[in-house]
């Protein structure tokens, strides 16, 4: 008899406030990097209100000012107009940024062989999509990109830059079969009536995104707790790497709670959660299984991987190293800091674009590409 469930995971704007901070540390990494590759950098932030605090550690030969790229990258978010709630010329921004501390560093090495900490990272990849993606989060991320394309192009100035998209599809047998639901919020001007909001969100951003899974039963909630004009940091505080759920999978898979902003790719909880889902995209393509979780754990300045580890469904777990290792793949050796880092290219400035929409299933990541 066949089993009905369903399953639900979100999406938030490059404006979100915690979206607002990732982008914030990954905007300074990626200044980092354009001028030191071998830069070593832990940057977060924290805001709210008027006020800025960026915190952590960076050891580089990089000349970089953190409040001018900070500056930037809100801006870059859509906060240009102090109708929004933040304005760039009253900003106060507090800095408390050290070097990495010695011990970590002699851990890790010159070359980046060690792992930068200890930790278990999750990689994952399905075949509901054409991306590897969960169907549910991808539909969630196209719902938020579509908000920020409609915003950028000047038609709906209207429509602030913090947003947020929930939906929920229904499963059967463990496979998607339709949209139930969508919840879709947006910050918007005073200006900009509920009842027309809610016409723009339904006919310019729903609607185009939904295409062929529309149906006559999904129920849309669009703005469900009425005008949402305060947003951004002056209605929430943010902090980098507090979407990490947003980050990776839409809680389709386990996630080993390290974030992945303002961190250089020596940090195991970025570069390993990378080379972990080219892993598992790399057994869906290979068709040995519909669903694939890998989880890879080190010990701080090993070199190599303390476990590899696969959960999958439709295929044999067990056999899949020896599979790899059939096909001329040692995941062990792949997974050693170094060769993730040279493989996968992480030394350049292409994080700020991560900030954003999640890190996986999207174009241009070298992740997402196939293992040699």
């Amino acid at each position: 008899m066949s089993q009905t469930s369903l399953f639900t995971s979100e999406s938030v704007s490059r404006g979100h406030p915690d979206k607002l901070c990732d982008l914030i540390s990954d905007t300074i990494l990626d200044a980092c990097l354009a001028q030191d590759p071998d830069a070593r950098v832990a940057v977060e932030a924290a805001i709210k209100s008027q006020r800025l605090f960026l915190f952590g550690e960076l050891t580089t030969t990089a000349d970089v000012d953190p409040a001018e790229l900070a500056l930037q990258a809100i801006r870059v978010a859509g906060y240009d107009d102090p109708a929004w709630g933040l304005d760039t010329d009253r900003l106060a921004i507090t800095i408390e940024i050290d070097r990495q501390s010695r011990e970590i560093a002699a851990g890790v090495g010159e070359d980046g062989a060690g792992a930068g900490d200890q930790g278990l990272m999750f990689g994952f990849a399905t075949d509901e999509t054409t991306t590897g993606m969960p169907l549910a989060l991808s539909l969630a991320h196209d719902l938020m990109e579509r908000h920020d394309a409609l915003r950028r192009s000047g038609s709906t100035w209207h429509l602030g830059p913090d947003a947020k998209a929930q939906v929920t599809i229904a499963r059967r047998d463990g496979r998607p079969v339709g949209v139930t639901d969508v919840v879709l919020s947006s910050q918007h001007s005073p200006d900009l009536p509920l009842r027309q909001l809610r016409d723009i969100l339904r006919e310019e951003i729903v609607y185009p995104v939904l295409r062929d899974l529309r149906s006559d039963t999904e129920r849309l909630q669009l703005n469900p707790a009425g005008t949402f004009h305060l947003g951004g940091p002056a209605a929430d505080a943010g902090l980098t790497g507090r979407k990490i759920i947003v980050d990776t999978y839409g809680g389709a898979a386990r996630h080993g709670g390290g974030a992945f902003s303002g961190k250089d790719p020596t940090k195991v909880d970025r570069s390993a959660a990378y080379a972990a889902r080219q892993i598992a995209r790399d057994v869906i393509n290979r068709g040995w299984a519909r669903r694939c979780e890998v989880q890879l754990a080190y010990a701080i300045g090993e070199e190599r991987p303390v476990s590899v580890a696969f959960e999958t469904e439709g295929g044999p777990a067990p056999t899949l190293i020896a599979r790899f290792r059939e096909a001329g793949v040692d995941l062990h050796a792949l997974c050693i800091p170094r060769a993730i880092i040279d493989r996968l290219e992480l030394r350049r400035p292409i994080y700020a674009r991560t900030a954003a929409f999640g890190h996986f299933g999207r174009e241009g990541f070298p992740w997402e590409a196939a293992l040699a």
